[in-house]
């Protein structure tokens, strides 16, 4: 044992310097093997491995017992009525004086049942855990539609036993006012530069040769821009007389 491990001679011992080599060799390969080994599994993929051995096993203990491919919503909603009996949350029921009372000032005789968060998360880790092992989605009994209605049948049981409603979280949905802004920014730019073109009496005149801004400037400008052509055409000939 000492000498697979120590790197030892064949008579069991060895000099201390001869047993440094093997014996950093084989740190370094646990050091590997502990750096290659898995990471341990997350709570959520934990709990999801239990819930599924524990629904395995009410298949076995169930009378008659029942085959994975055999069950269907109606087996689950039974699971779920099942686990009732482990439930730690009170809920009232309609003749109890605390009925739809979220804090009842005395203790009462109503059941304790499992609360309806409880349910909905372990349906939906069981729903992801019968696909794992081989189920096909179309016949996934965790997400059959009369499971689904138990479980909001449940929720507004619930809500109104024990006057908590459950309300969903709503969206906030965001305005969009990037587009707008930036197109009245173009807008204002290309109108600025429309108004600053026919102020100038040269721009009209140098632009009356020719070219796309001349539809432009000829739009805008109007009669400026003639006027100020014929005065430019005029003035050589004064000079010259």
């Amino acid at each position: 044992m000492d000498s697979a491990s120590g790197g030892a001679g064949p008579g069991g011992a060895s000099h201390p310097n001869s047993s440094e080599g093997p014996s950093e060799a084989g740190g370094t390969a646990t050091q590997q093997a502990e750096g290659s080994s898995p990471a341990p599994p997350s709570r959520y993929e934990s709990q999801k491995r239990r819930d599924w051995n524990t629904f395995l096993q009410y298949l076995r203990n169930h009378k008659p017992p029942l085959t994975l491919a055999r069950c269907s919503g109606a087996h689950v909603i039974e699971f779920l009525k099942y686990l009732d009996q482990f439930g730690k949350t009170k809920v009232h029921i309609s003749g109890c004086p605390y009925f739809g009372h979220p804090n009842p000032p005395a203790p009462c005789a109503c059941p304790l049942k499992q609360a309806w968060g409880s349910l909905d998360a372990l349906i939906g880790r069981l729903r992801a855990a019968y696909e794992e092992n081989g189920g096909r989605p179309e016949s996934n009994p965790f997400g059959a539609r009369a499971v689904r209605i138990y479980l909001r049948e449940v929720r507004e049981g619930q809500a109104k036993a024990r006057g908590i409603p459950y309300e969903k979280k709503k969206r906030k949905r965001q305005t969009v006012t990037a587009t707008s802004m930036v197109g009245s920014n173009v807008s204002a730019v290309a109108s600025g530069q429309r108004e600053e073109v026919p102020g100038g009496s040269g721009v009209g005149a140098a632009s009356s040769g020719g070219g796309s801004g001349d539809v432009e400037t000829t739009a805008a400008g109007g009669g400026g821009a003639s006027a100020a052509s014929t005065a430019a055409t005029a003035s050589p000939a004064t000079t010259t007389v």
